[in-house]
């Protein structure tokens, strides 16, 4: 089992001027900076929490279907399935009608129920779907934009005291509390 992004979101849930205005920066000097933090901290989060804040586009790739049918898809929130494509012997791959799989988004994780299981499937599976709250900023919750902001700015203040190599070094107080609701949680 694989899940890899194939594309990346088109812009960040926190611009950089609320970046700037949580640092109290006014110059322009540091805007690069600033940026790659925002994105850094986009991925911490989504990585910390199986999320996509942003509409991006995923690929989940198994070597077979479950016994059960199901497929559940690690990236919250699920907005559509794309396509399924099932390859064959000689590597040749085919569509799944999309009339064959029904998609349980409301879940967590989101289930891919097959109603009739894809019997030609040889060499593997590959599932591409889209995730994320939404297409802009403003779309994403509060709670994860500010533990974005949290992030940047603790990351900004200990920039200079460690190596990029060594980052990031630590995580600042409180950063847990605000992605704990959005956690997976395992029994």
């Amino acid at each position: 089992m694989t899940l890899f992004r194939t594309v990346a979101p088109a812009v960040e849930p926190v611009t950089l001027s609320d970046a700037k205005k949580t640092l109290r920066l006014d110059h322009e000097s540091e805007d690069e900076l600033i940026e790659g933090l925002i994105r850094a901290a986009r991925e911490e989060v989504e990585a910390s929490c199986g999320l996509a804040l942003i509409e991006q586009e995923w690929r989940f790739a198994i070597d077979r279907l479950p016994p059960m049918g199901r497929v559940l898809l690690r990236r919250h929130p699920v907005r559509t399935v794309k396509s399924v494509t099932v390859f064959g012997r000689d590597g040749e791959g085919s569509l799944v009608d999309p009339a064959t799989y029904r998609l349980d988004a409301g879940g967590r994780p989101a289930r891919l129920h097959f109603l009739i299981s894809p019997s030609h499937a040889v060499n593997g599976i590959e599932i591409d779907f889209s995730a994320g709250f939404g297409e802009v900023g403003t779309d994403v919750p509060d709670l994860l934009k500010r533990a974005m902001l949290v992030l940047v700015a603790h990351w900004y203040e200990f920039r200079a005291s460690y190596a990029a190599a060594e980052q990031p070094v630590s995580f600042p107080a409180g950063y847990d509390r605000l992605i704990a609701p959005w956690r997976m949680r395992r029994l």
